[in-house]
Order: C-alpha cells, then structure tokens, then sequence
C-alpha cells in the first residue's frame, strides 16, 4: 500500500476486503444478475444483497430506494436532467455546475460555507454535502425547505463524516471514493426511483437504468458501504490526526492560507502558497514520492483558478498556488509528517528558484 498517496478526495485504493468479495464474480461467478439459470441467481443474490447493504449505510427506509448507477456524476446529471427549474450551490463539482448551467439554474449566494435561498422559484434544489476541494460542509438539512425536491452529492460525505437523509429526495454516491471500485455508484431517491429512465432497453433496475448490471462493481460498492459503516468513526478519527501533522509541519512557511470553514471535513486539506503555481508543488511534490492535487480531479485539465475558492472570497494571487491533500486509510503519521516536510522543503525551493 502507497502511504505517500494523498489524492484519496481524486480516488481511494480498493480495500483488500473489498476486493476479496470481487473477485469471485470477476472470474467463476460470472452468470448475468438476470439469467435464470443458477450462476444467474447467484450473481443476483449478490447484486440484491449489495443493495441492501448500500441502503443501511444510507439510512434508506426500503432497498428500492436504491438505483446501481456508474457513479455520482451520472446520478447527479441524471436528478439535474429530470427537472425544469433548478437552483444548485455555489461550490458544486462540475457534474452539478455544468449541468445547472446549461439548464439555466440559480447559482445560489453564499457567505463561507452559509449557503443563501434561492431568490425565485425552483423546482429542485441541488447542494453538495461536503465540498469536494476544501472539505467545507454544507447545511443540506437547513435548505430542505427551499424546494419541493432536494438532491445532494454525498460523494466526498458517505463514509467520512455524518449525514442524514431524512429531508433529502435524492443522493449520490460513487465507489471509488470509499474505498471501492471505479465505474461504480448509485443514486438515492426517497420512496422509490420516480425519474424518468435514464437509459430504456433492458428493464434492469426496475426499467429505470437499463443495460447488464456490472456485478463485481456492484458486489464492491456493497462491501466498501458495509466496512465504511462500521470504521467511520476510526477514520475520522485518523484523518483529524493527520491533518494536524501537516498543518503543523508547515505552520513556519510564510505566506499560508488554509480554505476552511467551521466544522470543515478533516479528510481534505485546502492550502494557498502566496507567490506560487499549485501545479508546480503537485510536480515538485510528485518527484519526491507524494500524491497530492492542485485541484478536484475533474478540473485539473481544465485553465484558471478555483471557482470554489473563487466563491469562497480567495484572491485570485493566493488562489493560483492552491493545493489539495486528502487524507486516507492507508496513510500514516509518518507519511503524514514526512509529507508536511517535503511540502515545506519544496515551498522554500520553488520560491528560492522564482528570485532568481
């Protein structure tokens, strides 16, 4: 295992656990979930049992009330896609601020992490539950009664901090942020799904999202849920801890600032070096054995600084040296402190480097 991997918000390594339960249906358990034969009916136990297990670590009344999908992005966009009106958050990830924009959705106001109510009427109001490049969380909860229907992300929230789904009418989660594999995930809707079918053919998923189920995918994104459920606390734990030792490593560099806000996610770590490019340090950093990113996966190819750090206030001077490092199972107070002295060590050079 890669203890200097720092990337887990991009994704996390398949727990050995989770991969354990895979591999039976990678290889001789590789009937069709709706075959009728026996491998068939296995592969569907397995796929039945998975989503029950999804469905607990949700908090779902019924395990109807989940739908195996490719991953959040694909919820999401397909939640946004199903209604006219729509106001999202100011700090959503690209699935969500893309797809609101081209459907012409209110992008709310906002004072740090307090989120302000739509300024007209909406018909579902999407906000993400915890940010996916400051670990800022959101009052989902709070803005339950600004729109008939409320959807959030829970990618980088499900099995890292406490959520609730009690007020929500749909969720998404991915797999591959919790430990288990990619091109897997799911969308919570509250009383069964009542979208339209995103993809109609095959009738799989109760017609609504027709296509052979990926069963190792699904069977993994089960087993991630389980484990994540029970270890939720320890990790949070482990993740408080280790942020610390980064934030105190580099508590001598000058000209720091850390993108937070009250009740921050301890998983991610968002850090502005003034006078510096975030990309150069994720280099810099690369080179010496660390994982880390300058910004969420989805938009590291993408040119100019932050639309989240944007929305939060941050200059744009601070904004361009901009990195994220999020904390894991997998890493250790030694890595932990080890990568606080390598970003601390790069800093001082790229900056000795830009005098020059």
């Amino acid at each position: 295992m890669n203890h200097n991997y720092f990337d887990n918000a991009a994704s996390t390594p398949v727990d050995p656990r989770v991969l354990k339960e895979m591999l039976p249906f990678l290889a001789e358990a590789c009937g069709n979930a709706h075959s009728i034969h026996s491998c068939g009916m296995r592969a569907r136990a397995a796929v039945e049992n998975a989503r029950d297990r999804v469905a607990e670590f949700l908090g779902a009344d019924d395990a109807e009330e989940v739908v195996f999908t490719s991953g959040a992005t694909e919820s999401n966009v397909w939640v946004l896609n199903s209604f006219e009106r729509l106001a999202i958050g100011p700090f959503e990830h690209p699935s969500v601020a893309q797809t609101g924009g081209c459907r012409g959705a209110e992008v709310l106001a906002n004072d740090c992490q307090t989120v302000r109510p739509p300024t007209k009427p909406c018909d579902l109001l999407s906000l993400m539950w915890v940010n996916n490049e400051t670990g800022i969380v959101l009052d989902v909860e709070g803005a339950a009664e600004w729109a008939p229907k409320l959807h959030t992300d829970l990618t980088q929230a499900a099995g890292k901090v406490p959520f609730s789904l009690a007020k929500v009418n749909y969720a998404s989660i991915s797999a591959h942020k919790l430990y288990g594999p990619k091109g897997t995930g799911a969308l919570y809707a509250k009383g069964g799904c009542d979208l339209e079918a995103l993809i109609t053919g095959g009738g799989q998923e109760e017609g609504k999202r027709s296509g052979t189920l990926n069963v190792p995918g699904i069977v993994g994104l089960g087993a991630a849920a389980a484990i994540a459920r029970d270890e939720q606390a320890h990790d949070f734990e482990r993740a408080t801890e280790l942020r610390a030792i980064v934030l105190e490593e580099i508590a001598s560099v000058s000209d720091v600032r850390v993108n937070a806000c009250e009740g921050n996610s301890p998983f991610i770590l968002n850090v502005c070096f003034l006078g510096l490019v975030g990309e150069s340090l994720v280099v810099e950093l690369d080179s010496r054995g660390f994982a880390i990113s300058a910004a969420s996966a989805c938009k590291a190819s993408s040119h100019g600084t932050s639309g989240v750090l944007k929305a939060l206030g941050v200059p744009e001077e601070w904004a361009r040296g901009a990195v994220r490092i999020s904390f894991g199972r997998h890493n250790t107070r030694e890595s932990a402190r080890a990568l606080g002295f390598a970003l601390r060590r790069c800093v001082s050079d790229l900056r000795e480097m830009a005098t020059h």
